[in-house]
């Protein structure tokens, strides 16, 4: 599946970007330790702020699939970016389960967050710290 995105520099380190299947609009700024005014999600929040969702939206897929009580559940994240070379160092990921799971269901849901396609795009040499909150 392609899906087109445009991006169009609108100067003062800020970048719009169009989604092309539903013409949703986001905005980027360079943060404030890189120059930016920080007004806005940098490109590697970004980065941070999808692998939290990709993990979310796959194991939304298998609790609706499987007829798991899902919703509700919601992350935090934290970026911890590196400084030579500039890049994400580190991405510390804390998701919050709902009540009610069996172990078996934890044990599915928890495995089905580490294959995200985002999880399985980054790089390797960045840590990961993902932590599963269960009330």
């Amino acid at each position: 599946m392609v899906v087109e995105i445009k991006g169009q520099y609108e100067g003062d380190l800020r970048v719009k970007l169009t989604h092309g299947p539903s013409q949703s609009v986001i905005e980027t700024d360079a943060p404030v330790d890189n120059n930016g005014k920080g007004a806005r999600f940098s490109p590697t929040d970004l980065v941070v702020t999808s692998l939290g969702s990709c993990m979310l939206t796959v194991m939304g897929i298998v609790a609706k699939r499987d007829g798991i009580k899902f919703e509700g559940v919601s992350f935090r994240a934290e970026k911890h970016m590196s400084e030579s070379p500039r890049r994400i160092g580190r991405i510390i990921i804390e998701i919050y389960m709902p009540t009610g799971l069996t172990d078996d269901q934890k044990k599915k849901l928890e495995r089905t967050a580490h294959t995200c396609p985002v999880h399985q795009s980054l790089h390797p040499e960045i840590e990961q710290d993902i932590k599963f909150i269960y009330p």
